[in-house]
């Protein structure tokens, strides 16, 4: 039963049928009426031929169900159309209508056909495509394995780095802890040596103050000094600008100079703090103070000075010039100063001085080391054949790029200075080192915002008392000494200032 219908199937006999009506049918109008009859009658025994093998089949695969097999099939299919001659059609039902039901069913078959065909396609492209998806998940497994592998290989290595850069850790902070408790234990002996060193140079200047205030009291300090000094002849002039004792005091003083601004005055504004939080008052405190102190040095200097050049000009005689014995005799004592005196004038003046001020709780006593200093400086700084003095400076001038620098608090457009921080260190008419000043739109010489203290505002009888120890030591020993000639005043003129 198989082979015959699978002959039937390859021999294709519907297929030519179909050829046939469908060449038939285009050329039914051209062909005359004997060829269209021979047609029709060739398609015919092909159709019975057809036939003949599907009834062949029918009874073969009806034997094959048994004596009855298929009968009922045959009975409610079969035998109504055998009954009707396959021609003639029973009903309503016309031979039209049977074939187009048959067009119909070969149209659907046909369908099913395609779609069948496409489905077999799409299923094909599907398992191609599946196919090259299992490809990629393959060459991803692979990947990935490849991946945590070397993950592996570099957590391994991570871990043993790690671990050393562990230990190496913990021995560089070994390190740097011994490191600190050494630098702790050295900070602790350095202060210990810096806290010596400044009691010495405290001792020292207090001895030199005490001898030279017994000296100047005694009325023996010049004279004395001045019967035994005897000058020594020099290779040049002490008077010379390249004189050694010049240049090397020159740059000490310059060195100690920039000290005093970055270490002294630091600390003089963190006393001041202490009493008062006007930042802008506590930098015009300061800079007042080392000019008062310069203004006080330099005059007690000329005083000096010309009480020497009195007491020598009795007495000299040598190829060397009155002014040069009187230089070299300042080389030689540069320690015959009243400081004690120097100081008390310089808080005078601050306490006169309108532009500042202090709570009434308060002196400028606050700062007297910083004066002290400031005394000390301004008076060697003036004992030089060529002196160094502060540049002339009052608020509300005009900005000098010469000879300031504008603080980190100024505006940078004005043209005017506010107030002064620190002076120019000069040289005549050269800067040696440039000062500070804050400049601000509207710098004036207007009122001053002082609130008078209670240290100025004392009484007329403390007012005179003060008056009466305003004199110095020196003018006292001065005024007792029997001096041979009458001294000049401290205010006459002096050609080397």
């Amino acid at each position: 039963m198989a082979e015959s219908l699978r002959r039937l199937v390859n021999i294709g006999t519907f297929t030519v049928l179909q050829d046939k009506l469908e060449r038939w049918l285009g050329n039914y109008h051209i062909n005359t009426c004997d060829q269209n009859v021979a047609r029709c009658c060739e398609i015919i025994e092909l159709n019975a031929k057809v036939q003949g093998q599907l009834f062949k089949l029918l009874s073969v695969t009806a034997e094959s169900g048994g004596m009855y097999g298929g009968a009922s099939i045959i009975k409610s299919r079969l035998l109504p159309f055998l009954g009707q001659n396959f021609f003639t059609s029973g009903g309503s039902v016309t031979a039209d209508t049977s074939l187009s039901i048959l067009a119909e069913s070969a149209a659907k078959n046909r369908e099913l056909d395609d779609l069948q065909d496409q489905y077999e396609v799409s299923l094909n492209d599907l398992e191609a495509d599946l196919k090259a998806r299992e490809n990629e998940v393959q060459d991803l497994r692979d990947e990935l394995l490849d991946t945590k592998d070397e993950l592996s290989r570099n957590l391994r290595n991570s871990t043993t780095d790690k671990m050393f850069l562990d230990s190496e850790n913990r021995e560089l902070r070994r390190k740097l802890a011994d490191a600190q408790d050494e630098i702790v234990k050295l900070r602790a002996r350095s202060g210990l040596i810096d806290t010596y060193e400044r009691q010495v140079r405290n001792l020292k200047d207090e001895l030199s103050l005490s001898s030279t205030k017994k000296s100047y009291l005694d009325g023996r300090d010049v004279y004395s000094s001045l019967n035994s000094y005897r000058y020594t002849p020099r290779v040049g002039s002490p008077l010379s600008i390249d004189d050694p004792v010049q240049r090397v005091r020159q740059q000490n003083l310059i060195s100690r100079w920039n000290d005093m601004f970055s270490q002294d005055r630091l600390d003089a504004m963190d006393t001041l703090r202490r009493y008062s939080d006007d930042y802008e008052n506590n930098q015009r405190i300061i800079f007042l103070a080392l000019q008062e102190a310069f203004s006080v040095a330099k005059c007690a200097f000329r005083q000096f000075k010309m009480k020497v050049r009195a007491n020598l000009a009795a007495t000299h005689i040598g190829p060397e010039t009155l002014e040069e014995a009187v230089q070299d005799y300042v080389n030689r004592n540069t320690d015959l100063y009243d400081l004690p005196g120097m100081v008390a004038d310089v808080l005078r003046g601050l306490n006169r001085s309108p532009k500042i001020y202090l709570p009434p709780d308060s002196t400028f006593a606050v700062v007297q080391p910083f004066i002290r200093e400031a005394c000390k400086l301004a008076w060697q700084m003036s004992a030089l054949a060529h002196p160094l003095d502060i540049a002339v400076a009052t608020d509300a001038e005009l900005f000098d790029n010469n000879r300031y620098r504008r603080s980190y608090d100024s505006e940078y457009t004005a043209p005017l200075v506010n107030h002064h921080i620190w002076p120019a260190l000069m040289q005549g008419s050269k800067v040696l080192m440039k000062g500070e000043a804050c400049t601000r739109r509207g710098a004036s010489l207007g009122a001053s915002r002082r609130s008078r203290s209670r240290s100025r505002s004392v009484s007329p009888s403390l007012r005179a008392r003060s008056r009466s120890r305003s004199m110095s030591p020196s003018r006292m020993a001065r005024s007792r000494s029997p001096s041979p000639r009458r001294i000049a005043s401290p205010y006459s003129s002096d050609p080397l200032f």
